[in-house]
């Protein structure tokens, strides 16, 4: 049998609002129902951000403790992962949630080009985030905006910086990053494979590449993530009701390719994440 794949749900991010969508959930209470129709259409993992009242992103480590708190309650066993993205503060103060003990969370490993600005996360940021994880447990997720951020990954679990088992997720299609191409997208994967063979990988696509990426990761026999955070819209014309009907299409795509859908427990095991409590 095809091993299991990870499915992760991006419940909100920085950017997108209810002006885009209204489907995007702001509030906690929002975000734990949203959530867990995602949980309920296949998503083992929840990637988190928090909003202000204003759906200005933050940093609040109280308004990460009741989405943690909420998704634990009504998603059992789903894996919570926290953001430590540059958007939603500066410095430090992107990880001031770690001491909550999330089964994991985002960690960028480089700086490069967004659309607007420069995504900043300088060397002793990156180190003193993935000291945070590792005093309190937390896996981290790398987000690969570039190749030298996969090499990077690598070198610092190698070295012991990184915190439990490499994964290691291949961010496409971020105006001014890494663009949606599929021979890079080939050549990644062989860098995984070749020079961290124990480790996982994901891959998510932004915007109208979303499918896309699911696609080719899901075929590729690695794990994906949708939702709202990284597309608003099922298609040109058509604004995605819920994180869960992006989700479902991911789950139909591991149908296609003959990969089951893992569950929060599987996703647990391949992660190599402790059991829910």
């Amino acid at each position: 049998m095809a091993e299991p794949c990870i499915i992760c749900v991006a419940i909100t991010g920085s950017l997108p609002t209810k002006e885009n969508n209204p489907a995007v959930p702001i509030t906690v209470d929002e975000q734990v129902e949203s959530t867990q129709e995602a949980f309920e259409a296949g998503a083992a993992i929840c990637h988190a951000h928090v909003r202000n009242d204003d759906q200005t992103p933050s940093s609040d480590p109280e308004k990460f403790a009741r989405l943690k708190e909420g998704l634990e309650k009504h998603c059992p066993g789903m894996i919570v992962q926290f953001s430590t993205g540059g958007r939603s503060g500066a410095g430090k103060t992107r990880g001031g949630m770690l001491p909550l003990r999330p089964d994991m969370a985002s960690l960028s490993v480089g700086s490069n080009n967004f659309p607007t600005r420069v995504y900043e996360n300088p060397p002793d940021l990156v180190d003193w985030l993935a000291g945070e994880m590792r005093t309190y447990e937390v896996t981290p997720e790398v987000e690969a905006f570039d190749l030298s951020h996969i090499l990077q990954a690598i070198k610092l679990h190698e070295t012991g910086v990184l915190f439990g088992k490499l994964y290691v997720q291949f961010v496409m299609g971020v105006k001014n990053a890494m663009p949606v191409d599929k021979e890079i997208f080939d050549f990644y994967v062989h860098v995984m494979k070749t020079r961290a063979p124990g480790a996982q990988w994901c891959a998510a696509g932004i915007g109208v590449h979303q499918l896309t990426v699911n696609e080719w990761a899901i075929a590729a026999g690695g794990h994906t993530r949708a939702g709202l955070e990284d597309n608003v819209r099922l298609d040109r014309n058509t604004l995605a009701p819920s994180n869960a009907a992006l989700i479902k299409r991911a789950a139909e795509l591991c149908e296609k390719y003959q990969r089951p859908v893992a569950t929060a427990a599987q996703a647990r095991e391949i992660l190599g994440l402790k059991a829910a409590a």
